[in-house]
């Protein structure tokens, strides 16, 4: 065990920093829970907050909360330096020329790489031990994106492992280097898919927005469970270099916040072209000239077309979403929105089902191939292939709960051989699937978007790179949240805004959690 000695002594750390660090600056009255990105740009306007003073509540607020909630993994050591930058650029530049994320702390998924200038500390590891302290060639592509806009790196949001892709049952939101997850809302709730820190720190005031990565329902599903807004954007909007892969062909990064508009504010900034990330390129057409605040209308729903499929989704929900989801559907159509109800989307059981539909053997084969080529390029690290992590799972298995959880779906993906012809004919399943299933009701009846009640379409999106926005749309009895989701064909980001802005407006569901038991 002493060759693991390092691990926890920096894990330990890490902790005390977060411990021992405390305000520098006299407390402010700003009301910090539940501030937009546009409150906090006009206190910073008006004087009356600093991006320092930000970051600090929320390094306190961390220190207060994060023992619960295990939503953050590590706080970035370089925080309270770009805060005193950002700072600075406000008191040189003219007033008003710095808006947006300017000085706005955001918490990244630990499998989004950066390599901060000042220090090479904050980790990327996906959540485990094995990737502790390797040190990664360069920042995300969306990172460079961030910083450009003057965002504060405030640290790593917790994730479940590996982006749940090392075995079929670790429980959502746990990590071996970030322990389990909780719900704010209910402690002992599913805080659901892989960004769950990200989900779990924005809903809890951890920070004000978060970034998170979809494979299949890792935005949507923990937007859905913890009351939050998550935009899973079209395939190649945004720059998947330097995220810790599972498959190039699903993979995608999107914001999740407690607005709509913030969200959309985090996107604007993050799409775009990055010569990393070929898919970018063609993706890039997508991106309306003026970006995408210009859809945040409170109208937005008038005239838009919405389909809606009941079985299976509307059918396994409970009686609290079912109520919910149809008071909803007035609340669209009094909105001026036109609802197609009782679609039928083919084959839906086979997409909902990853044996049958292909994508589980595809994914296997992709993970793979990707991750042995991220692993190859870090500049330093104990692990360079699937090979050796899971040799490193099982060296140190009481740490990575071995036993508990095992690593079934790594020794399945070693067991592959490149995109053979079994992979190949799943993935042209799942293209057929596609074309058969959610395109064409789309197309054949003309819709902007398709409503569903929770996050159960995700693999209906994921398997053809659609995009999906989760709005807060209630709580069950015991106050869980649940939301609602539209999700739309390639590039159509701007009507499910649209959509999205205006459901929200209409209802303004969300409320701030009660950390039941």
């Amino acid at each position: 065990m002493a060759t693991i000695a390092p691990f926890l002594s920096s894990l330990v750390s890490s902790f005390i920093f977060i411990l021992v660090l405390t305000s520098t600056t006299n407390a402010s009255s700003f009301p910090f829970k539940e501030a937009t990105i546009t409150d906090l740009q006009l206190a910073f306007k008006q004087n009356q907050l600093t991006s320092t003073q930000l970051v600090e509540f929320y390094i306190r607020e961390i220190r207060r909360l994060n023992s619960v909630l295990n939503g953050v993994i590590e706080i970035n050591p370089d925080a309270i330096y770009q805060a005193k930058r950002a700072d600075y650029q406000r008191k040189v530049k003219a007033s008003g020329s710095l808006v947006g994320l300017h000085g706005i702390p955001i918490l990244l998924k630990d499998n989004i790489a950066t390599k901060d200038k000042l220090n090479t500390t904050l980790n990327t590891t996906a959540g485990s031990l094995a990737l502790f302290r390797s040190v990664v060639p360069r920042d995300a592509g969306v990172v460079i994106k961030l910083r450009k806009a003057g965002a504060v790196i405030l640290g790593k949001a917790s994730m479940t492992e590996w982006a749940a892709f090392r075995s079929s049952f670790m429980p959502n939101g746990f990590s071996a280097r970030g322990g389990q997850g909780k719900n704010p809302y209910v402690l002992s709730a599913d805080t659901c898919g892989s960004s769950s820190g990200s989900a779990i720190s924005v809903a809890a005031n951890l920070v004000a927005v978060s970034l998170g990565t979809e494979t299949d329902g890792s935005i949507l599903c923990p937007s859905n469970a913890n009351s939050i807004v998550g935009i899973k954007p079209t395939i190649g909007l945004t720059s998947r270099a330097g995220v810790v892969p599972i498959s190039p062909r699903q993979d995608t990064v999107g914001p999740m916040c407690r607005t709509v508009s913030d969200a959309v504010y985090v996107l604007d900034a993050i799409v775009g072209t990055d010569y990393n990330d070929g898919a970018t390129r063609g993706a890039s057409q997508y991106i309306p000239y003026g970006g995408y605040k210009q859809f945040l209308k409170v109208y937005g729903l008038k005239g838009k077309r919405l389909g809606v499929v009941r079985n299976p989704f509307l059918s396994s929900s409970s009686k609290a979403e079912s109520r919910a989801f149809e008071n909803h559907l007035q609340t669209l159509r009094r909105g001026g929105a036109y609802i197609v109800d009782n679609l039928k989307i083919a084959n839906i059981n086979t997409i909902l089902n990853a044996d049958a539909s292909g994508e589980l053997a595809a994914l296997l084969a992709e993970f793979k191939i990707s991750i042995n080529s991220y692993l190859k390029n870090l500049v330093t690290s104990r692990v360079r292939s699937l090979v050796d992590v899971i040799a490193f799972n099982q060296k140190f298995a009481d740490l990575e709960k071995i036993e508990e959880f095992g690593q079934d779906l790594f020794i399945a993906a070693e067991g592959t051989n490149g995109i053979g012809k079994i992979e190949r004919a799943a993935r042209e399943n799942l293209a057929k699937l596609s074309k058969d299933g959610f395109e064409k009701v789309m197309r054949e009846n003309k819709l902007d978007a398709l409503v569903t009640s929770g996050a159960g379409i995700s693999p209906v999106l994921a398997i053809g790179g659609f995009p999906g926005i989760n709005v807060p749309a209630g709580y069950d009895y015991r106050g869980a949240p649940f939301g609602i989701n539209f999700g739309g064909l390639k590039g159509s980001e701007p009507k499910l805004i649209q959509i999205a802005y205006g459901f929200e407006q209409a209802t303004k569901i969300r409320k701030p959690p009660a950390f039941k038991p």
